[in-house]
């Protein structure tokens, strides 16, 4: 469905996209990832058809987004990270005037904007005046309007930004059934919603391509646990230096006492288990010990991983 080849835009002093390389296949959900200035939002906008590349070639459903712009964009609905809405138009009036930017006409439109309301929860708020509007209906919005042609492709850029954390359990599900019938590019900073619902991952990070797989692939190349939970009977100073102290870890957290035990978290370097380690030091200051948990890598410690590695400061 997209295809991108060496692909790049630079401007005066800084480079945004730097040579990438990739595909997104038909019916896949890819969540695309990295830092603020990662080059995430440049790349979106050049497959919209939003701003030319410096360099490179990309396709949308085997169109040139250069080349055959137009027909590229008749597959694409995309939902930028601020939708621009008309305040002072109603629900329903704004999608038909959007079906018909896009080509729609008379029943054929009156049924996809049914349609798309229906699909995004909107039907009871189509005479409603956008201005009116919450943030979370704002985006349905936004979605509908993303979808009303049936686009082969969606582009999502941060779908759930500003929304509460039931407004992003919904769009959470609508993107999950959108994706039964539509392929899928979604940027976002929330990973956990990334690892429910996304089928591969690709992360940016200073305009290149850092890593790109499956949620679970690229937490099974950290191999093994990075965060450590310790409860101790012990001081706490002395036990926080002689924990910090181990081979492997990189921070130690206090995260409360209690009747004289002290909790602990520890941040364990990648592909570092430290757990044995621990056990050795509380036995050999005859410490109690009553808890030692770790919590293996997520989604979260691959972003952290890969976008931090070779950054000074």
């Amino acid at each position: 469905m997209i295809q991108v080849s060496n692909l790049s835009k630079r401007y005066v002093g800084r480079t945004a996209v730097d040579g990438i390389s990739f595909e997104v296949g038909q019916g896949e959900i890819v969540g695309f990832l990295g830092p603020n200035g990662a080059g995430k939002t440049t790349t979106i906008r050049i497959l919209t058809g939003y701003m030319p590349a410096t360099s490179g070639t990309a396709s949308v459903a085997g169109f040139d987004v250069f080349r055959d712009s137009m027909e590229a964009r008749r597959r694409i609905g995309y939902m930028p990270e601020n939708v621009p809405l008309y305040d002072d138009m109603r629900v329903k009036e704004y999608l038909r005037f959007r079906a018909q930017l896009k080509g729609m006409r008379g029943r054929a439109a009156r049924k996809a904007v049914g349609e798309a309301m229906d699909l995004c929860g909107l039907t009871e708020m189509r005479g409603k005046m956008i201005g009116a509007l919450s943030k979370g209906y704002r985006q349905r919005v936004g979605l509908a309007d993303a979808l009303v042609h049936k686009p082969d492709l969606l582009v999502l850029d941060e779908p759930t930004n500003g929304l509460d954390p039931n407004q992003i359990r919904r769009v959470r599900e609508l993107i999950k059934q959108l994706g039964l019938t539509h392929t899928i590019l979604v940027s976002t900073h929330i990973l956990s919603e990334v690892e429910m619902t996304c089928d591969r991952v690709i992360i940016l990070d200073r305009g290149k391509i850092c890593a790109s797989g499956t949620p679970a692939d690229l937490v099974g190349r950290l191999r093994t646990a990075r965060t450590v939970t310790v409860e101790l009977r012990a001081g706490a100073a002395v036990a926080a230096d002689k924990l910090k102290a181990l081979p492997g870890v990189k921070k130690v957290v206090k995260e409360g006492e209690r009747d004289g035990w002290t909790l602990f978290t520890l941040r364990a370097e990648s592909g570092r288990d430290v757990r044995e380690a621990v056990a050795s030091l509380a036995a050999e200051g005859g410490w109690a010990l009553r808890e030692l948990h770790a919590q293996g890598a997520t989604l979260e410690d691959v972003f952290v991983d890969v976008t931090q590695s070779g950054r000074t400061g």
